[in-house]
């Protein structure tokens, strides 16, 4: 199997379970569910690919404690609030590094593509931007709607968002796309 199919199967697949999971069993019973397949999609990527990766660890770890909070105090408001710290700590991490030089969207998409300084800064800041808007819309969202209609957002219409804004993204990486070794501009 394709390594990006993969991997996005093994940081969907939860997702999904946590909506089949919502429709059939509530959002207790989702919230376990999601638990568990978040887990085990964690153990099936380290398996294929020898390695855990920064971002699926850290979401396992949020999901962990907001699912556990969810659970032990039956109270649904921590696994609404998951997406929001989630979303708010990438931007965070993202705009910070970037206040200290450190681009780390690079770690992120060095291996789909190779940009020049400019936009690998540029990238940062739309990334990062974009993560601080989903974290406010996710807010917005739980806290003016009924659950049914945020685990439909959460499922339906984010991650649409996301491949959108990937998507809108792809003219600044052609433009900024580096020299290759041994190309017309070298």
């Amino acid at each position: 199997m394709n390594p990006q199919i993969r991997r996005l199967a093994l940081d969907l697949g939860p997702l999904l379970i946590f909506f089949a999971g919502f429709k059939y069993l509530g959002i207790f019973g989702a919230t376990a569910a999601f638990m568990v397949a978040v887990l085990a999609a964690l153990a099936i990527g380290y398996m294929l690919e020898k390695r855990v990766s920064p971002m699926p660890l850290f979401t396992a770890i949020l999901v962990v404690i907001f699912g556990g909070l969810t659970l032990y105090l039956k109270n649904d408001v921590f696994i609404k609030m998951k997406p929001t710290v989630l979303y708010g700590f990438f931007g965070a991490v993202l705009l910070g590094g970037l206040r200290f030089n450190r681009l780390f969207i690079k770690y992120v998409f060095a291996q789909a593509f190779e940009l020049d300084e400019a936009g690998w800064k540029k990238l940062t800041v739309r990334w990062g931007l974009f993560f601080l808007a989903l974290a406010v819309i996710n807010e917005t969202v739980w806290r003016m709607t009924s659950t049914d209609t945020w685990v439909s957002f959460k499922v339906w219409g984010i991650i649409p968002l996301i491949f959108l804004f990937a998507l809108a993204q792809t003219p600044l990486v052609i433009k900024h796309q580096a020299a290759q070794p041994g190309s017309a501009q070298d």
